[in-house]
């Protein structure tokens, strides 16, 4: 299983910021955290990026157990 990092919105509507999540790409971990997560998590998904091990990559990317996918809400501030 992978580790799922959440951050700001996403850790909120998750309720953690960081789980263990089966998927062998990106995209099954993914959506094995929506279906945990539930309708909260899965709309906030679509203006998310997700990085595995800090970069920018395609969903059908494989994932391993020492892998991070991580889920990045965008970010505002002033």
């Amino acid at each position: 299983m992978a580790t799922l990092r959440l951050f700001a919105q996403a850790r909120e509507a998750a309720g953690t910021s960081r789980d263990s999540v089966p998927g062998s790409t990106v995209d099954e971990v993914v959506n094995n955290a929506t279906a945990r997560y539930g309708a909260r998590f899965a709309e906030l998904l679509p203006t998310c990026r997700i990085w595995l091990n800090g970069e920018a990559v395609h969903p059908s990317a494989s994932v391993t157990d020492k892998d991070e996918v991580a889920v990045l809400p965008p970010v505002s501030g002033g």
